[in-house]
């Protein structure tokens, strides 16, 4: 009965060594998967440790920035991780405006560019000191937007050492500032030249990444430049500016975010007052002297002519070779034709007088200054009759008793013979003397009046077109 028994339990013994082997199994991987656990909860609790210990306050910023640019946390070759598109917001500050180069229209521009965007990755915990970390030498380790300059002009020499400023805050916001110098070729009405306001523009955009991605916005829907309160403007008169989105024709392509600067200037009219108009006017008004001057005055006539316009063909010239070359007709070669053509006028009708006046008169007529070219007589009869004998078909008479106003007859219309007198006109021709006096009486006249007209059609022309 005993060596049945046990021989019972040994059968069974080998049905349950199967099954013991399977839960040492289950059992081993169990302790190697809690073992597993703890050790990443462990190296969890030691980074997370570690990341705190990073923001104590003895810590300085560049070991935050060390530690916050990790490359296991952070790769400056991807978008900042937001929702939807990054939100750039832009300004400027205006720093100084260089004198303007009027033969091409360039003007200098010094500003201050801000940029200002939102890196999840970059915020840091409140239990540091700093209110922001100076990124400043950490430039290249952080991703920066793409951004360039779209304008018509150059950028001036480079800044060394380059001026900017890069600060992250605790919420990760990131604040870009650098300074630009541009030389900006601007765009004028060359047509109305002096009169136009140049416009100087340029815009930025993203050189690789489109509106889907970037979005560039003007902080605090900044519809003008901001200017810094030391702004100095070196003969640049800067009368209006405008921070506007980029229309489609000024992006360079359309489907990039762009963000558009307009810099309306205008030009020192006083300067060209005292330089080129008021100059004219006195030239060409002196050419109007030789109108008053005797008409056989040659010496002083031909020289003032001659004079006028040898001055003002240099003050002319010399003026224009500081203007830019145009292929149209400007405000300036319309001053200047128009002026030009007054003083050889003025030349001309001096030369006509003087051809006039040495003429040979008709009839050997007698030149008597002051005396009315038509000669006259009288002839006077005694006890009130008129004496008509002579008197031809041409000869005009005066009766008084044609009614109760006198009247004229000729001498064969039958005059009654009570008339008191007989008045008698030769037609004879002008003296030529007297026909060049009348020429200059007229002169004096008509060529101020012309010119007079002609001043208030420009300015009031080219003033209202500016408007």
């Amino acid at each position: 009965m005993g060596w049945v028994a046990l021989g019972r339990r040994a059968g069974g013994s080998s049905r349950l060594s199967p099954i013991l082997s399977l839960s040492l199994a289950s059992l081993v991987r169990s302790l190697l998967f809690t073992t597993l656990c703890v050790l990443t909860l462990a190296l969890t609790f030691a980074t997370f440790v570690n990341s705190e210990d990073i923001f104590e306050e003895g810590k300085s910023d560049k070991e935050i920035l060390d530690n916050l640019l990790l490359s296991t946390r952070y790769d400056k070759r991807l978008l900042p991780p937001v929702q939807g598109t990054l939100t750039v917001n832009v300004s400027v500050l205006l720093l100084s405006l260089a004198s303007p180069d009027e033969s091409s229209l360039k003007y200098e521009v010094e500003f201050l560019l801000q940029q200002q965007w939102y890196d999840p990755r970059l915020r840091y915990s409140n239990r540091s000191r700093y209110e922001f970390l100076n990124a400043i030498h950490h430039h290249n380790d952080i991703w920066l937007p793409d951004t360039y300059f779209i304008m018509h002009g150059d950028f001036k020499d480079p800044l060394i050492p380059v001026h900017f400023a890069l600060r992250i805050y605790r919420n990760g916001t990131v604040n870009y500032l650098m300074r630009r110098h541009l030389i900006l070729s601007c765009q004028g009405r060359l047509n109305i030249f002096p009169f136009d306001d140049p416009q100087c523009s340029f815009a930025i955009e993203s050189i690789s990444y489109e509106q889907t991605a970037i979005t560039y916005v003007w902080k605090n829907d900044e519809a003008t430049l901001r200017k810094s309160p030391s702004l100095t403007t070196l003969n640049a008169y800067l009368i209006r500016n405008q921070t506007i989105t980029c229309p489609i024709k000024a992006s360079w392509r359309g489907n990039y975010s762009c963000l558009k600067v307009d810099l309306i200037f205008t030009r020192d009219r006083a300067f060209y007052f005292t330089t080129v108009f008021i100059p004219g006017i006195i030239l060409v008004t002196s050419s109007f002297i030789t109108f008053w001057l005797e008409w056989n005055a040659v010496p002083a006539r031909v020289m003032i002519g001659v004079t006028t316009m040898l001055n003002f063909f240099t003050t002319s010239n010399g003026f224009r070779s500081t203007l830019p070359v145009v292929s149209n007709l400007t405000a300036m070669n319309v001053w200047d034709g128009v002026c030009m053509c007054f003083i050889y006028a003025s030349l001309l009708e001096f030369v006509c007088v003087n051809y006039v006046g040495r003429k040979r008169p008709l009839h050997n007529v007698v030149y008597r200054p002051g005396e009315n070219p038509v000669t006259q007589g009288e002839k006077k009869r005694e006890g009130g009759n008129a004496t008509t004998g002579s008197n031809g078909p041409n000869e005009i008479i005066a009766c008084t008793n044609c009614g109760p106003n006198p009247c004229t007859h000729t001498a064969t219309n039958g005059c009654a013979a009570e008339c008191c007198f007989v008045q008698v006109r030769k037609k004879e021709p002008p003296h030529p003397i007297r026909v060049a006096k009348t020429i200059d009486v007229i002169s004096r006249i008509t060529f101020p009046v012309a010119y007079f007209m002609f001043l208030t059609f420009f300015f009031i022309h080219y003033k209202g077109a500016t408007s």
